[in-house]
């Protein structure tokens, strides 16, 4: 998430009084409630039961993003893993944590996910990592440079929760905020979307997904989104009125907090612009190719057993979470929650050119095409869910090796790569302004490990 919405409250009639002064509308107000709680008991119910993040930090870290958060009445019912947010006895939602799952909100029909099964997931503890998390001895010049970052990070209000550096192919290097550690389970917000991506590359490999074919969903082929391709979607070049606009009532805030559907929103929005030719990034479109990989693999326990035995198990990632909508679609531009262990098998991955622990993941022609600049007129340095250094006339991180590409979220999570460097450093955190000094920070880490 990249933009939020900001008025000031403190009792329920502020609602009105700031709606008429401030210019907001009357759609804005009776759409907030819902929207806060929506939000509110999603984020609670994951930092609890999914990361272990404490009460009071919650309550901290939601009102990072809005006044209007801070203002929410938490209750934790922990024998039943449910979080309920009530703002100011205007709204109240639920969000419920399943074993497997993760957390989902409680609005409309949930039982699809209830009647789902877990893959068991078998440990291999004493395999090296990426296979398993046995770790090497740490680079004691790295350890150091890490320790002293993630000190100075939070003395600084940057809220550094963890940072990790893989060179070669190990782990060579990782510290972790107190009350978190290497199996800590972190947000990594619209990092999700590379994942996806990724899930939407297999089943291309797999014969599944038909990167031509046009239209990408059957209810498109009447009207002028049928020329919609499968790599406009991934290049954020739909076209389509998904517009990343975090106020209440907007398409993208509806989808991730207050619909039984996370992507039937933007099936039935119109173009808004001509497919393939302006970048507009939109969590709303990653949640349609989510939508796209449930449908072809026919439904939720088809969905979560293809997760669980392509992705999860092979790739060594027993410490994330993959979380959905209430129907079961997996929730693909925000709610994969993992260690910085798991982000940075990810990052492997990639590196590998879609190969990890003997398994072909995606091609590596995939990876070459998802890291290749689009031709968008506004933003030719994304790829498919993926932020490129390269690609626009100046260097999005001018101090970083030129080919560094990064998986990116809200509160600056980031994992980048650098493949000239053989290296992927990782950090997690939640600091509110989305101001992580990156060229800085990895240029120093880069230097350290050359």
């Amino acid at each position: 998430m990249s933009k939020w919405w900001k008025i000031p409250v403190g009792v329920a009639g502020v609602l009105a009084v700031a709606s008429y002064a401030s210019g907001i509308t009357p759609a804005y107000v009776s759409n907030a409630p819902a929207m806060v709680t929506g939000m509110g008991a999603m984020v609670a119910c994951s930092a609890k039961y999914v990361s272990g993040i404490g009460a009071e930090q919650n309550l901290s870290d939601l009102g990072s993003y809005s006044p209007l958060l801070a203002e929410l009445d938490i209750t934790y019912d922990d024998s039943e893993k449910r979080v309920s947010a009530e703002f100011l006895g205007l709204d109240i939602t639920s969000a419920s944590y399943r074993e497997g799952l993760g957390c989902a909100l409680d609005i409309g029909d949930t039982s699809a996910l209830d009647r789902l099964t877990i893959p068991n997931f078998e440990n291999e503890p004493n395999a090296l990592w990426p296979m398993g998390n046995k770790a090497l001895a740490p680079d004691a010049e790295v350890q150091a440079i890490l320790e002293n970052l993630i000190v100075k990070d939070n003395a600084a209000g940057l809220q550094t929760r963890a940072y990790l550096v893989v060179k070669d192919g190990q782990v060579i290097a990782e510290t972790y905020a107190e009350g978190f550690d290497a199996k800590s389970k972190l947000f990594g917000w619209s990092m999700t979307k590379s994942m996806n991506a990724i899930m939407v590359g297999n089943m291309e490999m797999r014969g599944l997904i038909d990167p031509a074919h046009k239209p990408v969903f059957g209810n498109w082929a009447d009207d002028e989104r049928k020329e919609i391709s499968l790599d406009d979607m991934l290049h954020m070049a739909s076209g389509l009125d998904l517009a990343e606009t975090y106020q209440p009532g907007e398409t993208v805030t509806r989808l991730l907090f207050t619909e039984n559907s996370g992507s039937a929103l933007g099936l039935d929005v119109p173009l808004v612009a001509e497919p393939g030719t302006h970048y507009q990034y939109s969590s709303g479109t990653s949640n349609l190719l989510s939508r796209l990989v449930f449908e072809k693999n026919g439904g939720a326990q088809a969905n979560l057993d293809y997760l669980y035995g392509t992705f999860l198990k092979p790739m060594g990632m027993r410490d994330t979470l993959f979380e959905t909508d209430p129907q079961g679609v997996l929730m693909g531009g925000s709610f994969m929650l993992s260690s910085a262990r798991d982000w940075a098998r990810v990052g492997q991955l990639m590196l590998n050119g879609g190969e990890l622990n003997g398994h072909r993941i995606v091609t590596e022609a995939w990876v070459k095409r998802a890291l290749t600049p689009n031709h968008t007129e506004n933003n030719k340095g994304y790829g498919y869910q993926f932020w490129l250094n390269y690609g626009n006339e100046e260097a999005r991180w001018p101090d970083l090796p030129a080919d560094t590409y990064a998986m990116l979220g809200s509160r600056d999570q980031m994992v980048m790569m650098f493949p000239s460097e053989n290296t992927i450093i990782v950090r997690l955190g939640w600091n509110a302004d989305n101001a992580y000094p990156k060229n800085e920070q990895m240029r120093q880490i880069l230097d350290a490990i050359s």
